[in-house]
């Protein structure tokens, strides 16, 4: 994955049990995350990720920009993954290009690509 694509973190399209149909829900939800999951996985991406207030002062911390990258894969693994499904599908590429990346970060092999309003 192209590092200045995967700077920022990603956000989750939808919630897939949303869209569920009530005679839906009680087959899968044996099979599928708990109910509770994503809401807290996106909650969590929201604190660890960096806003533009604070974005200068905290886009050199490799940990920070590992931590907010490993929330964002949790979040897509949980809007777009079938647990019990053995193939792999988008959501579970998603989440491994975004641990991909926040190892990258954690290793130093990647750095801040700079502000492109600063010509950078």
């Amino acid at each position: 994955m192209d590092p200045r694509q995967a700077d920022r973190p990603v956000e989750a399209s939808s919630n897939p049990a949303e869209t569920a149909s009530p005679s839906t829900v009680s087959v899968v939800s044996n099979r599928s995350w708990p109910a509770e999951a994503l809401p807290l996985a996106e909650r969590l991406h929201r604190q660890l990720s960096i806003g533009d207030r604070d974005w200068h002062a905290l886009k050199h911390q490799r940990s920070r920009r590992a931590a907010e990258q490993v929330a964002a894969a949790l979040v897509q693994l949980l809007a777009a993954d079938e647990p019990a499904a053995s193939a792999t599908g988008e959501g579970r590429r998603s989440a491994i290009a975004l641990l991909e990346n926040a190892q990258a970060w954690l290793r130093a092999e990647i750095s801040d690509p700079g502000c492109p309003a600063h010509g950078r």
